[in-house]
């Protein structure tokens, strides 16, 4: 049995909130949600969702070089918005993220997010080929 292995991006930041960014079983690696924030846990782009959804791509895309892969690895994506209407307008842009094929996953529209300047969140799920 493989042993989980754990990363932390902003590691103050998510021990003061309580999680793992990340975590690699095996070929799997799951990913928490990705907000816009800077690297002391401060929203970002406060207001701008399309500038938002870039911040949290990049750095999903910091977590996935972590472990070697890129987006063309992702298998699940999960998408959350306090503003689905405005996501939808500006959902084109996975485009340039995802140039091979699209994962699977679920677009959510939600009430809040942890932070209230926080508009969108996304979390992955991972499968690296050995």
């Amino acid at each position: 049995m493989k042993k989980p292995e754990y990363f932390l991006l902003r590691p103050e930041v998510e021990k003061a909130y309580g999680y793992s960014h990340a975590v690699k079983i095996g070929n799997c690696i799951k990913i928490s949600g990705a907000v816009s924030m800077d690297d002391e846990g401060n929203p970002t782009a406060i207001g701008d969702l399309e500038k938002q959804m870039k911040n949290c791509y990049s750095d999903l895309e910091k977590i996935l070089e972590h472990y070697g892969c890129t987006f063309n690895d992702v298998v699940m994506e999960n998408i959350f918005t306090t503003n689905m209407p405005l996501f939808l307008e500006k959902s084109a842009y996975r485009s340039e993220i995802y140039t091979k094929q699209f994962p699977t996953g679920t677009w959510i529209g939600v009430k809040e997010l942890a932070i209230p300047e926080f508009i969108i969140e996304i979390e992955l799920e991972v499968y690296k080929s050995e």
